[in-house]
């Protein structure tokens, strides 16, 4: 029997808004699940420059090691924890209906990952893990972030939403006060928790303290 309560892939593309991705990484491994990480050229570029973290380059040489060395000191996690797959590695679990974990998270979601994944492209490893997921008729929950909002990327939502994929917009809430940017961010987080069955405690239940 794994040592993980769950195996969840989380994918993070070109869009901005890593502060949620990096946020879910770290509530995914503090809840003891082992993560198939990817991570797009575009997203590191916005890592860097939204966030303090200084990624190692190794996708030119399709070798994830230094990467998972550097999340797994930088998140508290487990060896083994959180593998990372680069967007070369087809052999990777996440590219098999056989293999791939039950639940896969893109977050954020760039336009561009949207319009992929509607449209079957699978040329990269997350779109085709994307690919899987749909096919297989597993969880696959999507994070756009991008205002406004234009007819393609409705449309592509729309397509998405009907073929049972559910499409949660980085849209954070203000009733629960918040008084920090965290506390935006975590509102986000919490909700992704809530549609993976994860137990989250960083945003109350409506009517409760």
């Amino acid at each position: 029997m794994s040592e993980y309560n769950r195996s969840v892939t989380l994918a993070m593309t070109g869009a901005s808004g890593a502060q949620y991705g990096l946020r879910l990484l770290d509530c995914l491994v503090q809840a003891n699940c082992q993560v198939q990480f990817l991570i797009s050229d575009a997203a590191r570029v916005v890592v860097e420059t939204e966030t303090e973290l200084d990624l190692p380059n190794d996708e030119a040489n399709s070798d994830a090691t230094n990467l998972e060395e550097f999340l797994t000191l930088n998140f508290d996690a487990d060896p083994g924890q959180i593998v990372v797959n680069t967007s070369r590695d087809w052999f990777s679990s996440v590219a098999s209906g056989s293999a791939s974990p039950a639940s896969m998270v893109i977050c954020p979601a760039s336009g561009g990952t949207l319009s992929a994944i509607a449209c079957g492209a699978s040329n990269n490893l997350i779109e085709r893990a994307a690919d899987v997921a749909i096919k297989e008729k597993r969880q696959l929950i999507v994070v756009p972030r991008e205002t406004p909002l234009s007819e393609i990327h409705l449309e592509n939502m729309l397509k998405l939403a009907r073929l049972g994929v559910t499409v949660m917009p980085a849209m954070p809430g203000f009733y629960q006060d918040p008084q920090t940017i965290d506390d935006l961010v975590d509102f986000v987080v919490a909700r992704i928790l809530d549609h993976l069955g994860i137990k989250q405690t960083l945003l109350p239940r409506w009517g409760h303290e």
